[in-house]
Formats: C-alpha cells, sequence, structure tokens
C-alpha cells in the first residue's frame, strides 16, 4: 500500500554508499527528501542525482537531508557515481540506498508489493514507478509525494519551492497560494478567525474575497 501524505513515514534498516543506517537514526531531527529512481546507469537519472548533489547546500540550509534509492546494489551505486561526476561535474554527496530486494521500495509503495527478481535482471521498464520523491517532517510524517515518469527529469526547484512553503506553514498559521515564491503574500488559514488574524497580523490583510486573506509572509 503507497504511502500517503500525512502518514508516518516507516522506518527501515538499509546499506547505503555512506555504510549502513536506520532511517530514524539517520534522519536525527532534520527535514529528509528521500527521492527514487527505477535503475542505475540510466540517463534521465543520472542527471537528477547530478543535480541534486549540485544544490546539496541548498537543502542543508533548509535542515534537510537528502537521500537516493534504488532497487540496484550499492556497489552498483558506487560505480555510477564516478559517471554521474563525470557527466554532470557534480560528486554525489548523499547516501544512496542499495534496495536490491525491493524492500524500501515496497515498504514505501513505490512498486508492485509481487514484484520479484534479482536487481540485475529486472529493467528499468519493470521498475518504473521507482520515480518518487518523498518530503517527512522531522516528525517523521510525509509531507509531500510526487510520482514522474522515467522519461522527464524532475523538477528539484519545485522541491525546494515546496520545502520553503511546508516550512514556513509548519511555523504560522498561514498557506501558500498557487505559484507562490518565498518571500511573497501568504494565505491566513481559514480556521483562523478575524480576531485571532488581527493579534497575528496587526498589519491587516487584503481580501479579493472574504475567505482570501493575503499578508506579507511571516518572519522565522
Amino acid at each position: 500500500m503507497a504511502v500517503q501524505i500525512g502518514d508516518t513515514a516507516p522506518n527501515f534498516d538499509a546499506e547505503t554508499t555512506e555504510g549502513n543506517i536506520n532511517f530514524y537514526d539517520w534522519a536525527g531531527d532534520s527535514w529528509v527528501v528521500m527521492f527514487s529512481h527505477p535503475k542505475d546507469f540510466t540517463p534521465v537519472c543520472t542527471t537528477e542525482l547530478g543535480a541534486m548533489a549540485g544544490i546539496a547546500d541548498q537543502f542543508a540550509a533548509r535542515n534537510t537531508k537528502i537521500i537516493g534509492l534504488s532497487v540496484d546494489s550499492v556497489d552498483d551505486h558506487q560505480r555510477w557515481k564516478k559517471d554521474i561526476a563525470d557527466a554532470t561535474g557534480n560528486a554525489v554527496n548523499y547516501p544512496m540506498i542499495g534496495d536490491t530486494d525491493m524492500t524500501v521500495a515496497k515498504l514505501f509503495g513505490m512498486i508492485h508489493p509481487n514484484a520479484t527478481g534479482k536487481a540485475a535482471e529486472r529493467t528499468a521498464a519493470d521498475n518504473k514507478t521507482v520515480r518518487t520523491v518523498f518530503v517527512i517532517g522531522p516528525d517523521r510524517e510525509v509531507k509531500l509525494t510526487l510520482a514522474y515518469p522515467m522519461s522527464t527529469g524532475r523538477n528539484f526547484d519545485e522541491i525546494l519551492r515546496v520545502l520553503d512553503s511546508i516550512q514556513l506553514t509548519a511555523k504560522h498559521k498561514v498557506a501558500t497560494p498557487v505559484n507562490w515564491q518565498n518571500g511573497e503574500d501568504v494565505i491566513i488559514v481559514p480556521a483562523v478567525s478575524d480576531e485571532e488574524a488581527k493579534e497575528k497580523f496587526p498589519q491587516g490583510w487584503k481580501s479579493p474575497k472574504p475567505y482570501i486573506r493575503l499578508v506579507s509572509q511571516p518572519e522565522d
């Protein structure tokens, strides 16, 4: 069964390119972006893992750890890392989970629970659903899930944008409107009464509709 927004992310032990980990212990009190790919040495995913390495500092600035996963072996991941660096100019600087028995992929609902076969014998098409992004909070709750087709490279600028929104709205009783960018106006959530809003946002708000109350982005 797929892991949904609001679920508690399952804990697991796994072998990675940076040693064995317990997921909860490794995550600590950080946010986590876990993203999966169907097969090592595939072109789209090569560009993605390099791109993530190139912006890892932006995630770190948001108290966010990155971890990758495929149903290939850690040895394959280690060999692939050289190709990724050669192709993209960025050395992978985060752990990559080896999931040859598909335990983690099945635990998070990325692949059919009855999927079988050795990792080396499975094709990218066999694993095509292992193209998911999860954002997980320090409380272990799943905040975001996204699934992409194999032919479409992921937009990690969008993941950063959503992460900014999620972290902001976790601290303040606000939501973010369509195409919101960090620093732009936000929406006071409907659960906040006008009286409470006046206390929390004394500068007031603008309302294109009575149920839409736009205010300047709160300070962290």
